[in-house]
């Protein structure tokens, strides 16, 4: 084991006692630290340095009626009482900031016209990302709630008209209460979900 581990008591906070919150307590969200969960968060690796995740953070009451007629089912309730949603997103453009990003070779030329490459190279980094936006948010003592349930077109229309940026999940972030909380669900063991080949 290296000596760099982190505590069990870190482990604990960010995965072993992270659930995936409904309910929140009234307390709001400061800008200094949505910019600290960020600047946190893109230190994690993506392919050639790509970064192309965008967040929107969906703080206000007016920011959260825009998004309430896009949310599915009990997604819309929850979040209209989170102090923050984000709109995790995917800048189709992402490549246009590799010369900067990744400077060591010609990066942006693998991209330029090839559609399906941007596509699912942005897809898979900004869900990386998102990933570590969430791990960052449990490290600086902030609770999550990400959710799928919702219209990415209609979200996209609203929010980011005008950019290169798609919708790919939502993350409530705030403080959570135990209030409409699940049990803890099972998760797979090792032998049933890896292989050592």
């Amino acid at each position: 084991m290296s000596d760099k581990m982190i505590n069990d008591e870190a482990l604990d906070l960010i995965f072993r006692e992270a659930r995936t919150y409904n309910a929140w307590a009234d307390r709001k969200i400061s800008r200094p630290l949505m910019q600290a969960v960020y600047d946190l968060m893109k230190w994690g690796a993506t392919s050639a340095n790509c970064s192309p995740a965008r967040f929107v953070f969906v703080t206000s009451d007016e920011g959260k009626a825009r998004l309430k007629p896009f949310l599915s089912g009990n997604n819309a309730e929850k979040t209209m009482k989170a102090p923050c949603c984000v709109i995790i997103a995917q800048d189709l453009e992402f490549y246009e900031k590799l010369p900067a990003l990744f400077p060591h070779t010609d990066a942006r030329s693998w991209f330029t016209g090839n559609d399906a490459l941007i596509g699912t190279t942005a897809f898979r980094n900004a869900t990386l990302q998102g990933a570590y936006f969430m791990i960052a948010a449990r490290a600086l003592g902030l609770d999550c709630g990400p959710m799928s349930g919702f219209d990415n077109a209609g979200v996209d229309k609203e929010f980011l008209v005008g950019t290169s940026w798609k919708s790919n999940f939502l993350c409530n972030i705030g403080y959570g209460t135990a209030e409409n909380l699940f049990p803890r669900s099972p998760r797979l063991e090792f032998d049933e979900a890896c292989r050592i080949v």
